[in-house]
């Protein structure tokens, strides 16, 4: 898997340095951590420990330990996990880690945990990561489903951000002849009629989900599809969690706005949305690159780091 690219990640870079294999007695001495992480032993050392609240030397104690446990728990042989934890000896590594787990290694069963305390929530995770698990108060608040309703209507803006600098001509181009997403929508040829089709699928479904009459439909020039992805954006986030917080994804809505009328189960409203949108979205870009505009992938994953400062 290739990672985004969104800057450098300080702290994934000392954790790296920390957790680097080396040969050696019983954790990594500070001085060859500091030199991977191209710090003097100090400055290594004040930083990781104001920023996870634990000594590089014991945070790396601790991970391996932790790795040691999912290693026995996978049919590994103490001696083997011991000296792939970096100690020397079988006994210091069985009294470490009965001092660590409560009981000696040779007890681990498939049902153990392998996991210990932690004050950064920093721990192993198979076969070869971390798991920085965040304090409840400092996490997102949205799960995968707000998670992709606000990353869709933030990148819809970027994408019509990024049409506003071409020509009246470069934005009603024909890309791609009689190409439709769905065939009740009718062709999407344009950066213009792709962007319309994004904001008026919002505005009809939540008229159906309002109980309002059919919106009309607004023009695609871009000042104007600006407004209107502007008005409509938020509504739809508020429509969404608000499905959300009734625990309302099943139930049924008998939209009649369409001819003649039919029913829908809301979740699957929002799945519909959520995935045309994406695939709109990636048509734009091609369009866009096609007019030589430069734009990004649409991750949500660089979304989230941007929005969070490169902690997702």
């Amino acid at each position: 898997m290739t990672e985004p690219t969104t800057g450098r990640d300080r702290l994934r870079e000392l954790l790296d340095a920390v957790l680097a294999d080396e040969d050696g007695g019983e954790g990594t001495a500070l001085a060859a951590m500091a030199e991977r992480a191209y710090s003097s032993p100090f400055h290594f050392s004040r930083r990781l420990s104001r920023d996870t609240g634990e000594s590089p030397v014991a945070l790396r104690r601790r991970v391996l330990l932790e790795r040691a446990a999912w290693q026995i728990r996978q049919g590994s042989s103490v001696t083997d996990a011991a000296f792939a934890a970096g100690y020397r000896s079988v006994e210091g590594f069985i009294r470490a880690f009965g001092r660590a787990f409560g009981h000696p290694p040779g007890a681990t069963t498939s049902g153990s945990g392998t996991w210990l305390p932690a004050p950064n929530g920093i721990h192993f995770h198979p076969p070869i990561h971390l798991w920085i698990e965040s304090p409840p108060q400092e996490r997102p608040a949205m799960d995968v489903v707000s998670l992709q309703v606000h990353h869709d209507i933030a990148d819809t803006g970027r994408l019509i951000e990024a049409a506003s600098g071409l020509s009246e001509e470069a934005y009603r181009r024909v890309h791609a002849p009689g190409w439709t997403v769905l065939t009740w929508d009718g062709p999407e040829e344009s950066i213009a009629a792709v962007l319309d089709h994004l904001v008026w699928a919002k505005e009809v479904w939540c008229a159906s989900v309002d109980g309002t009459d059919f919106p009309e439909r607004g023009g695609d020039g871009l000042e104007e599809l600006a407004e209107r992805h502007r008005v409509i954006g938020p509504h739809w986030v508020a429509t969404v969690e608000g499905i959300g917080r009734r625990g309302a994804w099943g139930d049924r809505l008998v939209d009649a706005l369409c001819d003649p009328p039919e029913s829908f189960v809301l979740g699957s409203v929002v799945a519909h949305v959520l995935t045309y949108a994406a695939h709109r979205r990636q048509l734009v870009r091609h369009m866009l690159r096609a007019e030589g505009v430069e734009v990004d992938h649409g991750d949500p994953i660089e979304w989230l780091q941007d929005r969070y400062g490169g902690t997702s």
